[in-house]
């Protein structure tokens, strides 16, 4: 069986991640998605390319929200995103993929808003 058809549940995510993608409509990953999970939840680093619309978030989110420890209350994934329209896409996926998450929490943070505000919206979103 090729890498492109391999399903979410073959490449070993969590329960909580595969409902949250039946949830959304996704049937089977995609060719970035494919390539990127694996290598991603052994803990490599990888660099990918492909096209808008092909999976790209999915393809980093979906192994970095199966590694989350939910016991340890700090930060433990930061994405760095160009701009403040991606930087909240970004989030927003994130949420879609944990929504299952029981008292997980995500925070775009980005330029034009009050620092304080934003230490103080990160330090009370933290997991419980």
């Amino acid at each position: 069986m090729s890498s492109n058809e391999r399903t979410f549940r073959e490449l070993g995510l969590s329960e909580f991640l595969l409902r949250s993608l039946d949830e959304l409509g996704y049937e089977k990953p995609t060719p970035i998605q494919s390539a990127s999970i694996d290598p991603l939840m052994a803990g490599k680093d990888i660099i990918g390319q492909a096209q808008t619309g092909t999976g790209k978030t999915g393809a980093f989110a979906l192994p970095l929200l199966n590694k989350i420890d939910m016991k340890i209350n700090a930060p433990q994934i930061l994405v760095l995103a160009p701009t403040r329209e991606l930087a909240v896409q970004v989030a927003e996926a994130f949420g879609s993929y944990a929504k299952h998450m029981k008292g997980f929490h995500v925070l775009p943070i980005y330029g034009g808003q009050s620092m304080q505000q934003q230490l103080n919206a990160l330090k009370r979103s933290l997991h419980k």
